[in-house]
């Protein structure tokens, strides 16, 4: 009978105390120092840390069960172009294109009145 017995995890302090915060908040019982108290455990513990951001901005565990080989299943990607930083000649350039274009649109939406 000792095969039904739940495998023993160890936890620190911090991580007990995190799963206790997120059921609380979960469930809508959380008050404010105790929410406090969750912010300040998910900053200065680095693997609660990566496990808020894994659940939050990672891939589902559910995501990761379905094939996607399959071209059936598969979703079009769209392509992620990196950020490219301007410098500070096209900056200026844009936004002097981005004020003119702007004063322009406005003026032709404006009717004047007849003088007559």
């Amino acid at each position: 009978m000792s095969y039904f017995r739940k495998k023993l995890e160890r936890r620190t302090f911090s991580q007990d105390r995190y799963y206790i915060l997120i059921k609380r908040q979960r469930e809508g019982r959380a008050t404010f120092n105790e929410l406090t108290e969750l912010d300040e455990i998910v900053n200065r513990v680095p693997d609660i840390r990566d496990l808020v951001i894994r659940e939050n901005f990672g891939e589902d565990e559910n995501e990761t069960d379905n094939p996607t080989n399959n071209p059936l299943n598969q979703t079009p990607t769209t392509a992620i172009h990196p950020m490219q930083h301007q410098n500070l000649w096209s900056r200026i350039k844009n936004w002097v294109n981005r004020n003119f274009n702007e004063q322009i649109s406005t003026t032709k939406e404006k009717k004047l009145a007849p003088l007559f």
